[in-house]
């Protein structure tokens, strides 16, 4: 697995971990190094090779960056997951609830709908400068059924 795809994303990864921190997450770096930088993290995940630490800012930012740390607790790589091509590898009727929040962290919400037999997981995402959102519907088991995405339409306060 590579840490980073691109030199943007490295940056994109340290601005959004960072806030006011100054040290950008880079393969090696220990756990303890990431937790004193970037604090405590949405939730922690056993992976098999390691753990993965969940910084996710659902349900009011557009970001959820996981650092997975290896057996050793260094880190191997780290990414902002709420995009596209990260969604595009949930699988329909092999994915659960588990791994869809394995892969990106708490939804922004998790609603029931009358014509939908289980709960609808949403992830608050940016596609460039377009506010998105993307549904996971689960069915009574908690194994993925679809997806979809759409865009966010802002509320306004004056809005009847």
């Amino acid at each position: 697995m590579k840490a980073f795809h691109t030199a943007p994303a490295m940056a994109l990864v340290a601005l959004l971990l960072a806030g006011c921190a100054s040290t950008p997450v880079t393969p090696g770096m220990s756990r303890e190094q990431v937790l004193a930088s970037y604090g405590t993290p949405t939730r922690t995940v056993p992976l098999a090779s390691g753990t993965r630490l969940q910084y996710s800012g659902q349900p009011k930012a557009q970001t959820a960056t996981m650092v997975d740390l290896d057996a050793a607790g260094k880190v191997v790589a780290a990414r902002q997951v709420l995009n596209l091509q990260d969604f595009s590898r949930i699988e329909a009727g092999k994915w659960t609830r588990q791994d869809v929040e394995r892969e990106f962290g708490p939804p922004s919400t998790v609603d029931r709908v009358f014509n939908w037999p289980g709960d609808v997981m949403t992830y608050r995402w940016l596609d460039l400068d377009v506010d998105k959102l993307y549904w996971v519907y689960l069915d009574a088991g908690n194994v993925v059924q679809r997806t979809g995405q759409g865009i966010e339409i802002p509320v306004r306060m004056n809005d009847n």
